[in-house]
């Protein structure tokens, strides 16, 4: 008898420690920083004034010139400039002290990135830079203005051709289903 509740004993041990012994070593996706939006924030280095928060480019057709959409925050008691480049282009935009300027947002303009040369669908490396830390170079997400929230950014106001977006004749079957009662 002691033998089957000694045998029932270990088998119970080895069910729970292999069923808890994967989380132990098994990445956690709850523990995964991303970006949950269409665009990026740029890593900050220390010292860094301003910090950008879901960065994305809205490009014309041609992928020639992009507007920068972003949240610039700048949490310091000085007015702060953020510095970019992309190719041999450069900008600056300043933010006030203790304030964030969403670019493209409410009343404010994004930011006209001209001879961006990069498509829709592609990514941008530009180049950040903001008071005394060194600059990072990030990926940033090109996009057109197919999405409704994105059509009215389209550097100079055209509409994007957003042909590649249509899908055709509907599968065979699909305007009958549901109709024969099953």
């Amino acid at each position: 008898m002691n033998s089957r509740i000694l045998a029932s004993l270990a088998l119970g041990a080895v069910v729970a420690l292999s069923a808890t012994g994967c989380a132990s070593i098994t990445p956690q996706a709850t523990t995964i920083i991303y970006s949950a939006s269409d665009g990026v924030n740029v890593p900050s280095a220390e010292g860094a004034a301003v910090t950008v928060r879901n960065a994305v480019v809205v490009a014309d057709d041609e992928g020639t010139d992009g507007n920068l959409v972003a949240a610039l925050v700048n949490t310091t008691d000085s007015s702060a400039t953020l510095n970019l480049e992309w190719g041999s282009q450069t900008a600056t935009v300043r933010v006030p002290a203790g304030e964030v300027v969403s670019l493209g947002a409410g009343s404010e303009e994004p930011l006209l990135l001209e001879g961006i040369d990069t498509p829709a669908g592609a990514t941008l490396p530009l180049y950040f830079q903001s008071g005394d830390a060194e600059g990072v170079v990030t990926e940033v997400p090109v996009l057109d203005g197919c999405l409704e929230h994105f059509a009215d950014l389209v550097p100079g106001g055209a509409a994007s051709d957003c042909s590649h977006l249509d899908r055709g004749d509907e599968p065979q079957g699909a305007e009958d289903s549901g109709s024969d009662g099953h």
